[in-house]
């Protein structure tokens, strides 16, 4: 049977694409960091020509994707794709994302990492960081049970058939289900976390009935009762994909920049991709044609069809660009350039395997890679092996192994700090995911060590880029859908050696300030060319106006990655989202909003803005609370006010509006489920108690007025709350509160039971955060 060669390579996404799947021959689908779902449908076959359309657009990075066959309910069938927003989201494909999702399905409390679809397309499988697997039936779209058997995040789900569930874990244990979520039994085997599963057909040579992969590189074939049957080794990394061609082959993709081919236990192919990490391997059962998505942003599909390969310079330019690339040289060990051979040895000596690599001194004195093809009986030229040092240059050793960097971090007062170890090929949140598996920390961390990261290597790289993903906003800002809370006023890594402060009481004020502002922009930009189609011309932003917007971006990313400043473009851009916000329809107003929010952070124009005697919280209060349907709105009308704690002005401001401000959001969060509305009104709430507490409020008799009010809020949040974030920050502002004194300790004890709520907290949410909350809480009532 002939090779895999590229037959398409897709560009659009702007951030490393995590998930793929191959529905049909005619549809690819993809996910990314970006915040989308791309569907690209062929439109030519000689050469594959494909068309690219935005499905939909999350919040923060989209993980996981799959796909629901046509059925007679849902003839053209359904997109399902998940990640760090914790909203699994069902869609027709042709919808554009603007238009309302079949379904969004609400559960998990943090990062969907995991999704499968069970054979005849009857229930959907989810799997999060949360530590729990979720079964949601198709059309009914509820939760009909949760596997919480797992020891640590569940990286992978795998229906197996109609009845039979399997999942994989950061356990390293593979658990088996049934369809009504009953624990069957565990299967142990694997050295280290196990990323990925997928169901073996029948034909399969080894008579294995699913296989597993991850972390320790080696491919497990298994019966579902839990014997192991055979291993594939060849990967020289992480794997993070599997999936089986309808011949009965296996196709695999990991962290070593390749997707590999197996047939039984051998690997018949090695196709190099120029990327670190080759995030996911889908296969098209109608034709047996594969797709990969990759850390260089690009989707790829291969074929072994003749009629469906790529024109020959596309394929020329992607054996170019596999040459042209840069390889760690942690990824292939320690290189002694004197010992090497030459050039002369590709033509004198053979591989002994499928995908064997060596390293070859040039005559430049460069060491270029290269990697055999069995099926060709030749050396491929696979790129140029680089030095990866930090910026002493040196590598430093930790538990065996050579690291550029290996940071010191202070997690727990009076414990020494744990080890952080990181090279530069390394992307910071795999890394980051590794630390806090390794040392059992809350994954709540998780945004916290990756920048950590970012920040302390900042101008030595390789291989990728040391700044942050283009879209790490954990809000709403990329595709105005509700997003992840930023990380928590918890304490915080740092590489220094001190101990770490109390947290209570919180001194500082927390902002949401991530963003994707071209983002922003576009969405703007797209409604306003909308209301212009439909006829609103009169409404429409004009040339001005849109050249106004253009004219804050630098501006406001330069202010939210520094201090608030008075900036003349900013001011300006206050009254354009006023505009937007008094003059178009509450359906187009979100994207506004979201600069609102930027804004309030980023410049005291927001809190200073008058107009024909109304104010910022009047505008607000009209353009954000007044359509009680549209909870988007009002979730980020409330983050512009607890924005507004950024600056002096917008403190004064909300001090003095505090009454006003205070109903709004207590009206509109009381008996809603949306869970980012639910941590907006916390953080704001908490905000005020870091404000009413401080220096020039503690004495003031209004304090503990406001105090008393925001109590009865914080613990009927706490009582009834059921996200992690959302309590955390409840707590921490009713602990901030006690510092007022007397009067607010005896209202927690005597009026509000805050000794309940403290035990309903902790009884909610099993994490060590909020434990030692709670203590503190429960010492100063004490005291």
């Amino acid at each position: 049977m002939s090779e895999y060669k590229l037959s398409a390579t897709l560009e659009g996404h702007e951030d490393d694409v995590r998930g793929v799947a191959f529905p049909n021959a005619s549809i690819v689908l993809s996910a990314s960091r970006d915040a989308t779902v791309r569907h690209w449908k062929l439109l030519t076959n000689k050469p594959p020509n494909y068309d690219c359309s935005i499905s939909s657009r999350g919040s923060a990075f989209i993980n996981a994707i799959t796909f629901v066959q046509p059925s007679k309910e849902f003839p053209d069938g359904l997109i399902v794709s998940g990640g760090k927003d914790t909203i699994i989201e069902v869609r027709q494909p042709g919808k554009p994302p603007e238009d309302n999702a079949e379904a969004l399905l609400l559960g998990h409390s943090h990062n969907i990492c995991a999704l499968d679809v069970s054979p005849g397309g009857d229930f959907i499988l989810s799997g999060s960081w949360d530590g729990s697997a979720r079964i949601w039936r198709v059309g009914k779209w509820e939760c009909e049970a949760v596997l919480e058997e797992h020891g640590g995040s569940v990286w992978s789900v795998l229906a197996w058939d109609r009845k039979t569930i399997v999942t994989g874990c950061a356990d390293k244990v593979i658990r088996v289900f049934d369809s009504r979520g009953k624990f069957s039994h565990a299967i142990e085997g694997s050295t280290d976390v196990v990323r990925t599963l997928c169901r073996l057909p029948s034909e399969h040579t080894s008579g294995a009935d699913f296989a597993s992969a991850g972390n320790d590189g080696v491919i497990r074939l298994w019966k579902i009762d839990g014997r192991q049957i055979g291993e594939l080794v060849g990967h020289e990394n992480f794997i993070y994909s599997l999936v089986p061609l309808p011949n009965s082959e296996l196709a695999s993709s990991g962290e070593d920049r390749t997707v590999r081919i197996w047939r039984g236990t051998d690997c018949i192919q090695t196709i190099t991709h120029p990327a670190i990490s080759v995030w996911a391997v889908a296969a098209c059962l109608e034709n047996g044609d594969i797709v990969s998505g990759a850390s260089d942003r690009r989707v790829r599909v291969f074929s072994r069809a003749t009629e469906r390969l790529a024109a020959p310079e596309a394929v020329k330019e992607f054996e170019e660009s596999v040459k042209g690339s840069a390889i760690p040289q942690q990824q292939v060990g320690d290189v002694n350039k004197e010992k090497l051979p030459g050039p002369e040895f590709l033509q004198q000596k053979s591989g002994t395997k499928e995908g064997q690599v060596v390293m070859i001194r040039e005559p430049n004195g460069s060491v270029s890679a290269h990697q055999w093809s069995q099926s060709s009986q030749s050396w491929n030229n696979v790129g140029t092996v680089v030095d990866a040092v930090g910026s002493s240059g040196k590598k430093t050793s930790f538990a065996g192994t050579e690291y550029d960097y290996v940071f010191d971090v202070d997690i727990e007062d009076g414990k020494p700090p744990l080890k952080l170890p990181y090279n530069l090929s390394q992307n910071p949140y795999e890394a980051a995911t590794s630390f806090i598996q390794n040392n059992e920390l809350p994954m709540t961390y998780i945004d916290q060590v990756a920048n950590f990261i970012t920040t302390n290597t900042a101008g030595a790289t390789i291989g990728q880029s040391s700044q942050p993903p283009p879209n790490t906003d954990p809000w709403a800002s990329g595709a105005y859908t509700p997003g992840q809370a930023t990380s928590a006023p918890s304490p915080a890594p740092n590489q220094s050696s001190g101990s770490r402060p109390k947290v209570l009481p919180q001194k500082t004020y927390l902002a949401i300030k991530t963003t994707n502002l071209r983002t922003v922009r576009k969405k703007i930009e797209e409604l306003n060319d909308q209301l212009i189609a439909e006829g609103s011309k009169d409404i429409s932003l004009d040339e001005k106006l849109l050249s106004d917007l253009e004219g804050m971006m630098k501006p406001l990313e330069a202010n939210l990655a520094n201090a608030p400043t008075s900036n003349p473009a900013l001011t300006i851009g206050v009254t354009l989202v006023v505009y937007i916000l008094t003059a178009w329809p509450p359906s187009h107003r979100l994207p506004a909003l979201d600069l609102l929010r930027l804004l309030a952070a980023a410049t005291p124009a927001v809190a200073e803005y008058r107009a024909d005697a109304s104010g910022i919280v009047d505008i607000v209060a009209t353009g954000g609370f007044e359509d009680k349907d549209r909870e988007n709105n009002i979730m980020l009308a409330v983050r512009s006010f607890g924005n507004l704690f950024e600056t002096s002005q917008g403190r004064s401001l909300a001090d003095k509006e505090f009454d006003r401000i205070h109903e709004l959001v207590k009206s509109s969060s009381a008996e809603t489920s949306n869970r980012n509305l639910i941590i907006a009104a916390a953080t704001l709430y908490l905000n005020y108690a870091v404000l009413l507490t401080s220096p020039s409020h503690s004495s003031l008799p209004s304090s503990i007025d406001r105090g008393l009010l925001l109590l009865d809020d914080l613990t009927s949040l706490i009582n009834t709350a059921v996200d992690s974030e959302a309590v955390y920050r409840s707590l921490v502002a009713v602990g901030t509160l006690l510092s007022l004194g007397e009067e607010i300790h005896e209202a927690a004890k005597e009026v509000y039971d805050l000794s309940a709520a403290l035990e309903k907290g902790e009884k909610v949410v099993k994490e060590p955060r909020v434990k030692g909350v709670v203590a503190e809480i429960r010492a100063l009532l004490k005291a």
